[in-house]
């Protein structure tokens, strides 16, 4: 009889142990799955954000302000911070509470829901790598500007979160008195924010 129990406890035992394993394994693939996706997303701006690459514009084709759904992927735009010190940060960590951004710690990027919870506004480091620190947890880091992107709508009749994302980026570039830039790394100007809201 004791044997049996104890059989009994043993096969138990096994049983959710390889329930766990199988868990802790789905949740690994799954979470590779979306870090590899955030990378590829932060490798494609990556190449627009180095600082020591002039030849930039030239390989970018000059996109028509009729079409720029059709060659981009995503919208971006960068506020480099005028001043960059403790305080700033402190600034952006209350700034990134403000608009209510959650911090991945996957991708290490802050997510601002906005209008449309499915398509979030990102919000990541404009220098490389691109990785945000959880300022939530520890402000005592530098960040010297930050880069914003949003995918564009299928439809533009559903251009509300473009509109949260040109308010936000505008918001950013007054609190940190910093230069607002287009995806060109060009000053961004009212054409380019009517072009992001369609």
């Amino acid at each position: 009889m004791e044997n049996t129990s104890m059989v009994t406890l043993l096969a138990g035992g096994s049983l959710i142990l390889g329930l766990v394993a199988a868990a802790l394994f789905l949740y690994f693939m799954l979470s590779q799955r979306r870090k590899r996706s955030q990378t590829e997303f932060i490798a494609s701006t990556e190449t627009k954000q180095a600082t020591t690459a002039p030849p930039e514009p030239a390989q970018v084709p000059p996109v028509s302000a009729k079409e720029p759904q059709k060659t981009h992927k995503q919208h971006s735009l960068f506020v480099i911070f005028a001043n960059p010190s403790p305080e700033t940060t402190q600034q952006l960590t209350d700034w990134l509470r403000q608009v209510e951004a959650i911090y991945d710690p996957v991708t290490k990027v802050y997510h601002v829901p906005g209008k449309q919870p499915s398509n979030p506004v990102t919000i990541a480091n404009a220098f490389l790598p691109g990785e945000m620190p959880d300022l939530y947890r520890d402000s005592n880091h530098e960040v010297k500007g930050i880069s914003l992107l949003v995918k564009p709508p299928l439809h533009k009749r559903r251009n509300q979160q473009m509109i949260v994302f040109v308010d936000i980026a505008k918001q950013a570039a007054e609190i940190f008195q910093g230069e607002l830039l287009d995806g060109d790394r060009e000053p961004a100007t009212e054409a380019t924010y009517q072009r992001i809201i369609g």
